[in-house]
């Protein structure tokens, strides 16, 4: 079975709904599983966290950049750094802001060269952008790092981020989901050529 962890933080509720969408689309994916893991509790999730095939990162884009907590959870994995422990996974990410544009892309930045810094293989949307006037669009915002939403500080989680972000977060699960079961393949076939 191919695992995925999808390590998340969520200051208001918005980013806990984008990480479902994110496992929903990754459990769609025969012979996958998907654990979320709340940056809350990330301390009890190491081992699960460690042994997943692919890690999907997901922090609320503050002050153009990650969460306060997102972040130390970053700062925490530096053992797992030096070790290079996650070399070779799958990584992917997203976001959520108030904002429309909330500076998105520096957080989905950070993200990324988080997961370069420990060896792991990026996985983008792979999506053209999509109309940013129609709600239910996939990827209407336009992102080529990850997974972008946006909710109004004024709406709950229970109605934003709307359905085209949730759509493209359940789009970009999938996606990792079908890129680990590739990657673990040729991981194998690799392995035993050599």
């Amino acid at each position: 079975m191919t695992t995925i962890a999808i390590v998340y933080h969520s200051g208001f509720g918005h980013t806990r709904v984008q990480a479902e969408s994110v496992s929903r689309g990754a459990t769609s994916v025969p012979g996958v599983e998907a654990r979320l893991v709340s940056v809350d509790e990330y301390e009890s999730a190491w081992e699960a966290i460690d042994a997943a095939d692919a890690i999907v990162f997901g922090t609320p884009t503050y002050m153009a950049g990650v969460s306060a907590p997102f972040k130390a959870f970053l700062d925490a994995t530096s053992g797992r750094w030096a070790q290079q422990l996650w070399k070779d996974k799958i990584a992917a990410g997203f976001t959520n802001s108030a904002g429309a544009s909330g500076d998105k892309l520096n957080t989905l930045q950070s993200l990324s060269l988080f997961a370069m810094q420990h060896g792991m293989v990026w996985v983008g949307l792979g999506l053209l952008p999509g109309d940013v006037h129609t709600p239910a669009d996939l990827n209407r915002l336009g992102s080529f790092l990850g997974a972008m939403a946006h909710s109004p500080v004024d709406a709950t989680p229970e109605i934003a981020p709307g359905p085209g972000d949730l759509a493209t977060a359940e789009h970009l699960g999938r996606r990792v989901a079908q890129a680990a079961l590739r990657w673990a393949g040729a991981r194998e076939l690799a392995e035993a050529a050599s």
